[in-house]
């Protein structure tokens, strides 16, 4: 992973389309913790996994506190599927233009079967309610994200 980002600093700011293209930005959440997740693709099997886990632990993340974001270079539409398709509560991030994953540094070359190409490293960032990095996951377990979020934040 290429992230300068560490442990204490200010998370980058953003304004951008959600899923409904209503535009959101980590100032709206001021106040919040809010774990911001990275995920490669929509409908594929390791982020589906990943996203069913934090819904079925969606109400335990809230009671904490936790606001989930979801971030990917996928479509409004493609979000918008995946919303419906797996009935998941939470915001996911359309970020075709590349700014949040070039941001957090989260966008890079990967290797898969021999073959290289540009994509998302699976990523976690835990953001205070100052706006802080309080905790980076980067080695994400997709089956149990969400006790990974709540052991990160000490929940």
């Amino acid at each position: 992973m290429s992230t300068n980002l560490k442990k204490g600093m200010k998370a980058p700011a953003f304004t951008i389309a959600d899923q409904d293209g209503n535009m959101v930005s980590l100032s709206d959440y001021a106040g919040k913790k809010v774990a911001l997740y990275f995920y490669p693709k929509d409908n594929t099997p390791g982020c589906t996994e990943q996203a069913c886990n934090l819904r079925d632990n969606f109400a335990k993340l809230k009671k904490k506190g936790v606001v989930i974001l979801g971030v990917s270079v996928d479509s409004m539409k493609k979000h918008k599927n995946f919303e419906q398709k797996y009935s998941l509560p939470f915001t996911l991030l359309a970020d075709t233009e590349h700014t949040l994953v070039n941001a957090y540094g989260v966008w890079g070359e990967k290797k898969m079967f021999g073959r290289a190409y540009m994509g998302i490293f699976r990523t976690t960032f835990l953001i205070d309610e100052k706006g802080k990095i309080a905790g980076i996951i980067d080695q994400v377990d997709t089956k149990d994200h969400a006790q990974q979020i709540i052991d990160e934040w000490g929940l």
